[in-house]
């Protein structure tokens, strides 16, 4: 357990702008910054993250939380685990307040142990390359024949496994690590009650996850037996998933993030010689086909890629399916084709770096026009199988999701097909129907229910409509607790007292009012009146604000965003944050001014706590009718009635205060 005080200590050094800003590509706006959402697919940026607050949220899919919270929810850490991530990012010595039981470490660490032994992997790995006879003469040698400087290969903690059966896992096992563990992150095979190294005799290149934890490992084998595989790499594991990862991200991510540009590579070499030629915002599949969940993590920090390819084009083709991955999430994409036997590693290590890089720019061609030249060129001559380049190149165009540039490409690819527009808009025009009947049907049906009608169709059933009062007086705390949060350090002189309201006597000279705190005067008011809120969540904070000014103890918001209870910190972001900023133009280009809540905040307090007070009397006028209808009697009626009037009267008085009429 990590001592109070060092978490303090990481919470106040821990900036949001930062933390999110590893894992993230964000872009200022206004006093905020935006980005794309990491938790879900999103092609528009609803991911605001607010440096004053120290908190994010995103407003497609309602994730929220603090710099704690994202590293825990991203990298899918522990409570402790995020602390240290954060701790160790920030320097701080972390202090544990206890010993934790033998079970409660199990527990914690379970993902960390893995990580652990990886780590212990890659430097076993490191040593034996750069320590071993065998390690020097075969491994590093391999290396440095490939053109690779010693900074390069220290760099990536590029590795070699000997050709001993056993010689990680023995080390491994005599170091105290498990055999479990070892057989989990895929280090070690089991196999007739045997265990050996699944890296015999390879080059190792250890893989990075986005916060630089090596979490699997690619192996290239280097003798000349024919049954074994040239590169083998890590099995999926609990930190290692293949489809989600890309080697070389920890190192590129902020160089993408820079240039608003990624480079999309297939092997570990082509990464390390591009990088090592000065190109760093480069990363590679790994040899896999490109994957959804790739594509999105690139698109954390761009939306403009460059995918190298080498000579073959029939290579090429069969990386089409992958692109149309990357055309799906809106993104720019470009294809490199390199010279016939030639490859980004190999043209990077035989020119310099300004050449390699004009090179790319050079012949950098868009993906859909490029694709429909080689199409075009193998159909050459065949009117049917013209016609079938026309509906692929038109399916692709029908992938994009903007509109606009579909347009521009049905122009484009028009013009190389020498056919009108329209020709290839009507074919877009049905590709794009057929697309929406799919999706309309996709939402009004349910998963096929088993049982004797496999194909019958269901309806998704309406939303229950909630009570309008009762949504009146959540809608009316929210408001009154919103203003707590965002507004209850500051202070207002008070010019108006509703309790004056009507009385006379008043003429007298009045002193100059002090100024009142915000939280001080809506808590003090609802104690006076006796309110609780119905939401448990709003109950809660307003529970805390009465202690802060029992306590005398400044607001700080920081304890309800970092609030153990995920419902109150998450309930008390949703009411820090807006989607939507006024833009300064307003006043400085426009000169049209706007008027700002808190320019106002007597008004702004009066009218919360005056529409809760009147949504509560409509709920009580509503209770007390039902009763009414309840009895028969004259004198049990009498003093409902008369609690009625009672009712009536003091919304009217507050109608009349907030200037609206009371609907019956």
């Amino acid at each position: 357990m990590i001592k109070k005080e060092t978490i303090e200590s990481i919470r106040n050094a821990a900036r949001i702008e930062e933390v999110v800003g590893e894992f993230v590509s964000l872009k200022r706006r206004g006093a905020n910054l935006v980005g794309l959402c990491p938790f879900h697919n999103e092609k528009t940026p609803s991911f605001t993250v607010s440096p004053a607050k120290g908190i994010y949220k995103c407003f497609g899919c309602d994730e929220s939380g603090d710099a704690v919270r994202f590293v825990m929810d991203h990298e899918k850490y522990s409570y402790p685990e995020a602390l240290k991530f954060l701790a160790e990012k920030y320097n701080i010595p972390v202090q544990e307040a206890e010993k934790l039981s033998e079970e409660e470490i199990q527990q914690e660490k379970e993902r960390e142990t893995l990580h652990a032994v990886n780590a212990f992997a890659a430097n076993h790995f490191k040593s034996r390359l750069w320590d071993s006879d065998e390690g020097r003469s075969v491994g590093l040698a391999y290396f440095r024949n490939r053109g690779f400087t010693d900074a390069i290969i220290e760099k990536f903690q590029l590795g070699y496994n000997p050709e001993k059966w056993d010689d990680l896992t023995a080390t491994a096992l005599n170091e105290g690590y498990k055999e479990q563990h070892l057989i989990q992150t895929g280090l070690t095979i089991e196999k007739n009650k045997k265990v050996f190294d699944r890296f015999r005799k390879r080059v190792i290149f250890p893989i990075h996850n986005i916060s630089g934890k090596v979490i699997g490992f690619g192996g290239r084998i280097l003798g000349n037996e024919k049954k074994a595989a040239k590169y083998v790499n890590s099995p999926e594991s609990e930190i290692y998933n293949k489809s989600k990862s890309l080697y070389g991200i920890h190192f590129a991510r902020t160089p993408i993030n820079k240039k608003d540009h990624c480079l999309l590579v297939e092997g570990y070499t082509d990464v390390l010689s591009l990088y090592q030629s000065g190109i760093e915002n480069v990363v590679a599949s790994s040899g896999t086909a490109l994957t959804r969940d790739q594509v999105r993590l690139i698109r954390r920090y761009t939306e403009n890629i460059t995918i190298l390819f080498d000579g073959d084009e029939a290579g090429l083709k069969a990386s089409f399916r992958g692109i149309d991955l990357i055309l799906e999430q809106n993104m720019n994409v470009k294809i490199v084709l390199f010279p016939p036997g030639e490859d980004p590693d190999s043209f990077a290590r035989e020119h310099h770096s300004e050449e390699t890089e004009y090179f790319i720019q050079k012949n950098a061609k868009d993906f859909i026009v490029f694709k429909t030249r080689i199409l075009l060129k193998e159909a050459e001559g065949d009117p049917v199988k013209q016609a079938g380049v026309i509906k692929d190149i038109v399916e692709t165009i029908g992938i994009i999701p903007e509109p606009i540039k579909r347009i521009e490409y049905v122009k484009a690819c028009a013009a190389l097909l020498d056919k009108q527009e329209q020709t290839l808009m009507n074919e877009l025009n049905a590709v794009m129907r057929k697309k929406h009947t799919a999706s309309r049907k996709k939402e009004n049906e349910l998963p096929e229910p088993p049982g004797d009608q496999p194909h019958s169709v269901q309806k998704i059933s309406p939303t229950p409509v909630k009570d309008p009062e009762e949504e009146s007086r959540i809608s009316k705390e929210k408001d009154v607790i919103r203003i707590l949060l965002n507004y209850g350090s500051l202070y207002f002189t008070p010019s108006y007292d509703p309790e004056k309201e009507g009385k006379e006597g008043n003429d007298d000279k009045v002193e100059k009012p002090e100024p009142l705190n915000v939280a001080e005067a809506i808590v003090s008011d609802l104690m006076r009146d006796n309110v609780s809120f119905s939401v448990p969540e709003y109950q809660k904070i307003f529970l805390q604000f009465i202690e802060f000014i029992k306590d005398k103890t400044p607001v700080n918001n920081s304890f309800f965003t970092s609030h153990p209870d995920t419902s109150v910190s998450k309930a008390s972001i949703d009411l820090m944050t807006e989607p939507f900023q006024l833009s300064k133009n307003w006043e400085i280009k426009h000169k049209i001014y706007v008027a700002r809540e808190e320019e106002n905040l007597e008004m702004m307090v009066v009218k919360a706590l005056l529409s809760l007070k009147l949504a509560l009397l409509m709920e009580q006028k509503e209770t007390v009718q039902k009763k009414l209808k309840e009895v028969e009697l004259e004198e049990e009626q009498r003093p409902l009635l008369e609690k009625i009037q009672a009712i009536i009267n003091k919304e009217k008085r507050i109608a009349q205060i907030l200037g609206r009429p009371i609907m019956r």
